[in-house]
């Protein structure tokens, strides 16, 4: 099993699959954020596609913010390789204790830049 895939996660996208917020905008409910640095990862939905779960949310603190897919899996796997600085690899990990939340009610100076971009 993932190591990404915790009860936390699996609770939070109970009734959330892909494509149930469609079209929601800022009213979207950020389901679980993950994180690794500045990059963060703002999840809505997501659903079990054999023996991966794929969801959907919005990257942020990349080249490029975006929604889009991303394979639990995959994201498992992404590491910063911080040893040189004596540091170690560092991991994606799940924000802990996060309460489902809309996602103009996230506090994410970077994430609301991004959303500001699809007002009407």
């Amino acid at each position: 099993m993932c190591r990404l895939m915790t009860p936390q996660l699996e609770e939070a996208l109970k009734g959330y699959p892909l494509y149930s917020q469609d079209g929601k905008g800022k009213e979207a409910v950020c389901r679980a954020i993950f994180a690794l640095g500045a990059v963060r990862w703002f999840i809505l939905e997501g659903e079990k596609e054999g023996n991966d779960t794929i969801l959907y949310g919005i990257v942020v603190g990349l080249a490029e913010d975006e929604y889009g897919y991303i394979s639990l899996n995959e994201l498992s796997e992404v590491e910063l390789d911080l040893t040189a600085q004596g540091l170690g690899k560092l991991q994606v990990r799940q924000q802990e204790n996060f309460t489902p939340t809309p996602l103009k009610n996230l506090q994410d100076f970077r994430l609301q830049q991004f959303l500001a971009r699809f007002e009407d």
